[in-house]
């Protein structure tokens, strides 16, 4: 073949290639209005351009959402679905599932448009009034099979007075915003809505906080500064913030009445939604879950489990380390609202401690099944909807629980077996798996084995690590928290010693005054030892009718824990009278020394101190 011959083609195959590689990262176009707000209704038009022909398009909606693990199934929620060509023609348009269509034939470019509705503001689903509009991105645009590297591009086209809170990034257009990849734009809720803005600087970083709220401008004031100090105590306990994408991160919050409580993280940013508003103890309240979310800035944003890297939305995403990508943030979420002085000593040990404590130890499923069982849960339980009942009173304990008091167990143990801390084993999981990034994604996600090897380096002691592991993460061995806790000048103790109790079971007095069982009874408590469960009704105590919680309450107060009372139940249509053993009351507290009427010492004053107290420079 003559030369020339050969850099003809060479230069040919060349110009092809580049031609490919323009093709594939043609954008894809959202644009989005709101003319029926008042209705909670969007209309969204999604262009696909440049499209080899002859080839079928497939379009989908999501089933689930990064920071959630169940299926949503979002497509429930979009209508009046159209496909046009460039020129506005219809094309034919299939629908093979309930989450998917389909464009048999087009000549290069489909435009897909819908309704779509939202009524519930939270992380997870849209919400859409004349207001604001909150979204959550999965929630909100379809996307097309084999395009998922392309860039997006968002266009809003909102009222006069509404402004965009968002991580997408700005096109320099008003209301335009894009995103590398698909990837990156799921992870990218956005609220539209009066924003009021407060913007700092953080090591060289842009922190802001858009908020829709209907409070006051020095409430807001007040709250970003609470807000700037849970940022400087958690960037301490890391050394330094992450480097986030396009140098800022966003606090997309809605404090609104009709907002429903909720917190999702996200690469740089988290969606925070609560009714509360900032007064009355609505602030510190709001302030935790600002607390939990920006810890996830490095843990699960970017100290990412091998196991959800890269995120599925076609189907439900299981875990094996929720109880450290979700346990380990809520430990460390009330630790930073201590540290940061939002709480008190006491007040972290009745609200932080407190639980972690006591519903590690009185839950059945604790007992019975591992942190990584649990994790493997969150398919089934993380606002996942189905209408049966179930056991998990005794099979389950949230992997935020369980993993939030592993987390302070092995805080305490590195504190006063090896002089290290939990901080240290953060910092060199962080080093090793979450400051390596590439494409937006963590480039070295962990595995479990990578988490017990990283214990080993920070205590020098394998053998510990091994053991820890084994017993605490893939088995359930309980820690001995009195123990653990007393170093630190902190007691457990009965919450309410000596009180008579039928179990830890929700019974509830209905308006036609029955007393029902409402979950199913805990396994060793009163009412399961005497074979009571789910939906009995208690009618008699003592041969005494049972009318309200008062009367309960009285005739309760007449025993003492080891007495036998006769209880007359209606259960399944029947009525019989059981013999009840009552119990003590197992609830748990932890509280100060000085709480407890003890004097701390010095040493344990100096233990809590170095624990509890801010890091930050």
């Amino acid at each position: 073949m003559p030369k020339s011959t050969v850099s003809l083609l060479l230069a040919l195959a060349g110009s092809l290639a580049f031609g490919a590689e323009v093709l594939a990262q043609a954008p894809v176009r959202y644009a989005l209005s709101f003319p029926n707000a008042a209705h909670h209704e969007a209309q969204v038009q999604v262009t696909f351009s440049e499209l080899p022909t002859g080839q079928p398009l497939r379009v989908h909606m999501a089933r689930s959402s990064p920071g959630r693990y169940a299926l949503h199934e979002f497509a429930k929620n979009i209508y009046d679905v159209q496909a046009t060509d460039a020129q506005g023609r219809p094309l034919a348009l299939t629908h093979p599932d309930p989450y998917s269509w389909t464009v048999p034939a087009h000549q290069g470019t489909v435009q897909f448009s819908y309704t779509l509705y939202g009524d519930r503001t939270d992380g997870t689903y849209a919400g859409i009034d004349a207001q604001h509009a909150h979204l959550n991105i999965p929630a909100t645009l379809a996307y097309a099979a084999g395009l998922e590297q392309r860039p997006a591009e968002v266009r809003f086209d909102v009222p006069a007075d509404w402004q965009v809170a968002t991580q997408l990034q700005p096109t320099g257009t008003t209301g335009v915003y894009t995103a590398p990849h698909l990837q990156y734009l799921m992870d990218s809720p956005t609220s539209l809505g009066p924003q009021k803005v407060r913007s700092w600087q953080e090591q060289g970083k842009t922190i802001e906080l858009k908020v829709l709220h209907d409070g006051t401008d020095a409430e807001l004031d007040a709250y970003a500064e609470q807000t700037k100090k849970i940022v400087k105590e958690a960037a301490a306990i890391f050394g330094s913030l992450p480097d986030f994408d396009f140098g800022r991160y966003t606090f997309v919050a809605d404090y609104l009445p009709q907002a429903s409580s909720d917190g999702m993280e996200h690469r740089n940013s988290t969606s925070v939604t609560n009714p509360r508003p900032l007064r009355n103890g609505g602030a510190l309240d709001n302030l935790g879950t600002v607390s939990h979310e920006f810890f996830h800035a490095w843990n699960v944003e970017r100290i990412r489990p091998r196991d959800l890297e890269p995120f599925r939305f076609d189907q439900a995403n299981m875990s094996n380390s929720l109880w450290f990508a979700e346990g380990f943030t809520q430990y460390y979420g009330d630790l930073l609202l201590r540290r940061s002085g939002a709480y008190s000593d006491a007040r972290y040990a009745a609200e932080g401690l407190s639980f972690l404590v006591n519903d590690h130890l009185n839950a059945p499923g604790a007992k019975r099944f591992s942190p990584v069982h649990m994790s493997q849960q969150a398919p089934f339980v993380d606002a996942a909807a189905a209408i049966d009942p179930n056991n998990r009173p005794n099979t389950y304990l949230s992997y935020y629980t369980i993993g939030g008091a592993k987390a302070l167990a092995l805080d305490l143990e590195l504190r006063q077996r090896f002089k290290t801390d939990l901080d240290a084993f953060m910092r060199t999981v962080w080093q090793q798996h979450g400051q390596p990034q590439r494409d937006y994604a963590p480039a070295r996600p962990y595995s479990l084995a990578d988490l017990q090897r990283i214990l080993g380096e920070t205590t020098r002691d394998t053998a510990f690590a091994g053991r820890f592991f084994r017993e605490h993460i893939f088995g359930h061995t309980l820690p001995d928290f009195a123990t653990l806790l007393a170093p630190a000048g902190m007691v457990v103790r009965k919450a309410h010693a000596g009180r008579p109790s039928l179990g830890a079971a929700r019974l509830q007095f209905s308006p036609t005054n029955q007393l029902t069982i409402l979950s199913a009874t805990m396994l060793g408590d009163a009412l399961y030892t005497a074979g009571l469960d789910r939906n009995d009704q208690l009618l008699k105590l003592d041969g005494k009718e049972l009318k309200d919680q008062k009367t309960f309450d009285k005739l309760l107060s007449k025993h003492k824990p080891g007495d036998v009372v006769q209880v007359e139940v209606r259960s399944r249509g029947q009525v019989r009278t059981v013999p009840v053993t009552l119990q003590e009351d197992a609830a748990l507290e932890v509280v100060t020394a000085e709480q407890a009427g003890q004097q701390p010492t010095a040493e344990q004053l100096a233990f809590r101190a170095a624990w509890l107290n801010g890091k930050a420079k």
